[in-house]
């Protein structure tokens, strides 16, 4: 019934396996890919004609999380998967970015990719296994795709590189590295690091491009088997004599307007140049109407027209569009405790890049819950990136968090979590919100910066700053200029967008994207080693500002009291029904947090309250010794004695015989409710009731009664008579109370 064609290879010690012809078998390509235990099916499917109206290349990737690939039911009312979350979304961002420059320009049919996970093994992540499916399913299907490419999880563990690291290599690993690349270059980077030197970096990088390309033979292979023809499709391409004319009339236009160090003045000037082009070829082409058709044209080769003179000036000219060197930073601007009521703020400017963010320090409570294919339910620092519309001078409505903006706040997230302090030195869960004020090229890096300065005028004890910077490349014919700091043009323009974050120590995080066919050990080494320089010139200018993170948190920040407490006791403090947390929070106004393994967090922004809420909890843990004085409060009287709570919601009772030393005919001759009395623990009974003495606790000279020593009246007789709890004995029955 079927034609399965399976193929295999070892890759790091485990099995790879690619197969096809059992699954999906309507669909363009489909590939079930198998790495350890992970299992993933991709699918890629064309339309059968282009999309009008469009100038750019429709692509869209799915990766689609199902929990039963872990074993999990879904949370939520529905109890099944919805719209796709945040580490679904950075998935199909991962597998997107090293296939969207393989496709032949000028092609508008829509592609759609779907990565579908089918099981999971935390020791092989579904990501990795998701490019290389995706890059399969592309290779034998008939869709115009110059791939193959490959991918492999570099880690560095005891010093030594490690291909794909396991679950456990993963915990103790100074570096996470996505490598994705064709069997000749580098197509994209992704990697969150604790501040791991360049060279070590670039190594891995390497390192993982040679199993890269093991991977590409291995999806050659099918291509040679089962691989389709490639379709025929039509490719956009101007009209060669409308090429001409613009670019004869055009370059000079352009090439002048593109020169102004303001981005929103060339903008216009770019705008104005391209008005007046339209205008004089409808002028020159026989007027509105007879034109019309040709205008798309038009705009397709302004925009190449564009590209390519700026690309021209940076090489040839030597002249970046605002007038820097190639390793030149545009001016920078720091300030903190902008805002006044959050716990601690930092803008960074840098040239028309501007970012303000926020720092919000919570409870453990506020940890924010994974529900998704990771091992981790729950994480304590979180960040988050807005992009509003305003930031470009545009009008768009405002909707929730796109994949750029998770992407992005993913991306500065990974950057300064290595020095983020843990748990047990820092108990607050941490909440960064970055606030793109102003948009002119490298946010998610200014993002970064503007972190660091939230964090440290919060007084959170980073262990170092961290700053950020974006690097460019420009290839022009055979040579190539690598840019620091790039602006929005030049990203939009160039071949690259390498964002590096880190320490003055090491790298941090690391994002690549290429729009050309690779990029080779060279070029990244002069990358990584401007973005060095660039990150230690940026830090300097942060450092100015704050030196260092403030030695207090801010008076709005609460203050956090960590306890541990036996796990037996947990109940004592909750309370039945929760009634005696309510209490001390009603009692003092903190917040409480109480965990299965003991902690108890008890947060509170004043100080005091904090305590007091503190010297309750442990007084409700601490076990009641015998022989020991506590001064109790009377909580209720009786005809036999009075009950006295001596810890909270600990009580014992006081027989009337021992309320003092002399014959007391009322308990309430003695004591009232309420008053507080010294009161010694005589005995803790099998059941656990706790009987009390008053005029044990007395001083010795008040202890006699007319010369008589203080043994209780009645001597062992009486106490015999009692029961264990020191009480007259209560009649039995039902009625309570003495029969015949």
């Amino acid at each position: 019934m079927f034609d399965v064609r399976r193929y295999e290879m070892e890759l790091a010690g485990r099995e790879l396996v690619l197969e096809t012809g059992r699954l999906a078998r309507q669909a363009g390509g489909a590939v079930w890919a198998r790495y350890g235990d992970t299992v993933v099916l991709v699918t890629a499917t064309m339309s059968r004609q282009p999309r009008e109206g469009i100038d750019f290349f429709p692509l869209l990737v799915d990766f689609e999380e199902r929990m039963y690939a872990v074993g999990k039911i879904p949370g939520g009312w529905g109890r099944r998967e919805g719209k796709p979350g945040e580490a679904a979304i950075l998935s199909a961002r991962m597998v997107d970015r090293p296939i969207r420059p393989l496709f032949p320009e000028g092609f508008r049919n829509d592609v759609q990719v779907v990565v579908t996970t089918l099981s999971v093994d935390h020791d092989a992540p579904p990501d990795v296994l998701g490019i290389i499916g995706a890059s399969a399913a592309l290779t034998i299907s008939e869709i115009p795709f110059l791939g193959p490419v490959g991918a492999v999880r570099m880690g560095l563990v005891d010093g030594q590189i490690v291909v794909n690291p396991t679950a456990d290599q993963q915990r103790t690993s100074r570096l996470n590295l996505v490598v994705a690349g064709t069997r000749d270059a580098i197509m994209m980077v992704e990697a969150g690091a604790d501040e791991v030197p360049e060279e070590q970096m670039l190594d891995a990088i390497m390192r993982g491009h040679e199993e890269i390309q093991r991977i590409v033979a291995l999806i050659d292979r099918m291509r040679a088997d089962v691989g389709k023809p490639k379709v025929e499709v039509p490719l956009f391409t101007p009209d060669p004599a409308v090429k001409a004319w613009v670019e004869q009339v055009g370059r000079p236009l352009l090439a002048a307007a593109v020169k102004n160090p303001d981005k929103m003045a060339r903008e216009e000037a770019v705008e104005r140049a391209r008005q007046e082009i339209v205008e004089r070829f409808v002028a020159e082409h026989g007027g509105e109407e007879q034109a019309a058709p040709l205008l798309k044209d038009v705009e397709t080769i302004l925009d190449k027209l564009l590209k390519d003179e700026v690309r021209r000036m940076i090489v040839e000219d030597g002249e970046r569009p605002d007038g820097r060197a190639y390793d030149e930073i545009r001016p920078i601007y720091c300030e903190v405790g902008l805002l006044p009521r959050v716990h601690g703020s930092g803008l960074f400017v840098r040239g028309q890049t501007q970012v303000l963010t926020s720092c919000t320090l919570g409870l453990k409570s506020d940890e924010q819950l994974l529900d998704d294919l990771r091992e981790e339910d729950r994480k304590r620092y979180i960040h988050h990136y807005n992009f509003p519309p305003y930031s470009v001078g545009e009008v768009r409505p405002m909707r929730a968090p796109g994949r750029r903006e998770i992407g992005h706040g993913a991306l500065a997230e990974r950057a300064l979590l290595p020095v983020i302090p843990p748990e047990t030195e820092f108990p607050y869960t941490i909440r960064l919100v970055s606030e793109v004020l102003e948009s002119n090229g490298s946010t998610s890096q200014a993002s970064v910066c503007g972190s660091t300065l939230a964090l440290m005028d919060a007084g959170v004890p980073i262990r170092k700053p961290v700053a950020g910077v974006a690097m460019g490349l420009v290839k022009w014919q055979d040579r190539f200029v690598v840019l620091t700091d790039i602006q929005g043009i030049e990203d939009a323009l160039g071949d690259m967008d390498f964002k590096v974050a880190g320490t003055v120590d090491g790298v941090t995080a690391i994002q690549m994207d290429i729009k050309v066919h690779g990029i080779t050990r060279e070029i990244l080494a002069r990358a990584l080693e401007q973005a060095r320089a660039g990150r230690l010139f940026i830090l300097d200018k942060m450092l100015q500002v704050i030196p260092k993170p403030r030695p207090e948190l801010s008076p709005r920040a609460p203050r956090i009291i960590t306890l541990e407490i036996p796990v037996d006791k947990i109940r004592d403090v909750i309370g039945p029904g929760g009634k005696m947390i309510r209490k001390i929070i009603e009692q003092t106004g903190v917040e409480i947090d109480v965990e299965d393994d003991g902690r108890v967090y008890i947060a509170s922004t004043d100080e005091a309250s904090g305590k007091k809420a503190a010297e309750i909890i442990q007084n409700l843990v601490r076990d009641v010794e015998v022989g020991a004085v506590y001064l109790g409060k009377v909580k209720r009287t009786t005809s036999f004695g009075a009950f006295v709570e001596i810890l909270p919601g600990k009580e014992g009772l006081v027989h009337i015989s021992e309320l003092a030393p002399d014959r007391v005919g009322r308990v309430e001759d003695v004591v009232q409710v309420g008053d507080e009395v010294l009161v010694k623990v005589t005995e803790i009974d099998r059941l656990g009731r706790i009987n009390l003495s008053r005029k044990e606790a007395l001083p010795a000279s008040q202890r006699q009664a007319d010369g008589q020593p203080t043994a209780p009246r009645g001597g062992g007789d009486e106490r015999r008579r009692r029961d264990g709890r020191g009480e007259p004995r209560r009649p039995g029955g039902f009625g309570r109370r003495p029969g015949r």
